[in-house]
């Protein structure tokens, strides 16, 4: 099965588009406590949980227990739910297949976020895996993305144009993995309109204060989910991590009615 057709039967199976961010912030007691912490978070989200999406950073500032830590989670996450390692990757040659064959095949994780501003031979060791997927940086959420990716070039395309590209490219040539696009919600009414109706990976809801009108308004078919990290995880409130995502899945669930 191909990683968009598993996404896919998540989705319709809970009816919901939440993708649930674990982002353990290393200063909040090291290692020992983030073990906790997202085990609980895991456990209580999960019913609500399109994918979960670890961002390696987080783990990374914790030094090898935070790597262990990870490889720890994803030994255990639950079978049904897509996981997506946001790494945002970028390496030629040797080094880019060593990090796809670390993270399909070590890990195993289901798809990985990429920066794709090397070219296409450096996504190319990522395109024949079977049932996995890629997220490209298209259009990320903060402002800095007007630097670069929303750049207009000569042609009249601007850059994401060029990284969707690579994946119509992919697209074209069979590749064994689905490519998708991270676009983050904050920027998303602009561009969407000359994204491809593939997955893709929406940053930006909640404390970016991302708008869902935009991308409810492009009936778009493609099984993408929107990510909500801070907002379970470090809400503020007296609610459960389950009651917070819960109450995401369900805002996103009525901006898409049908």
């Amino acid at each position: 099965m191909r990683y968009a057709q598993r996404l896919q039967q998540r989705i319709e199976k809970t009816g919901s588009r939440l993708c649930v961010g674990l982002d353990p912030r290393p200063g909040d007691g090291g290692a020992s406590f983030a073990r906790n912490f997202l085990k609980q978070v895991i456990e209580e989200t999960a019913v609500w949980a399109a994918a979960f999406k670890p961002n390696m950073a987080y783990f990374e500032a914790m030094g090898i227990e935070g790597i262990r830590l990870l490889e720890e989670l994803l030994g255990s996450m639950p079978e049904d739910v897509p996981v997506i390692l946001d790494a945002k990757r970028s390496d030629i040659g040797e080094t880019q297949k060593y990090y796809a064959q670390g993270y399909f095949a070590g890990w195993n994780v289901d798809a990985v976020t990429l920066n794709p501003f090397l070219g296409y031979d450096s996504i190319e060791p990522f395109l024949d895996w079977e049932g996995k997927g890629i997220y490209l940086l298209a259009v990320t959420s903060n402002p800095g993305s007007a630097d670069f990716q929303r750049q207009k070039l000569a042609d009249g395309r601007s850059v994401y144009e060029l990284v969707t590209a690579l994946g119509e490219r992919a697209a074209a040539e069979g590749r064994k993995t689905d490519v998708g696009y991270v676009v983050g919600l904050t920027n998303a009414a602009e561009v969407l309109e000359k994204i491809p109706d593939v997955p893709l990976l929406v940053p930006g809801l909640g404390a970016q204060g991302g708008d869902l009108a935009a991308l409810a308004a492009a009936a778009r078919t493609a099984p993408d989910v929107i990510n909500v990290s801070r907002g379970i995880l470090y809400a503020g409130d007296d609610r459960g991590f389950g009651a917070r995502a819960k109450d995401w899945a369900e805002k996103i669930s009525a901006a898409f009615p049908g």
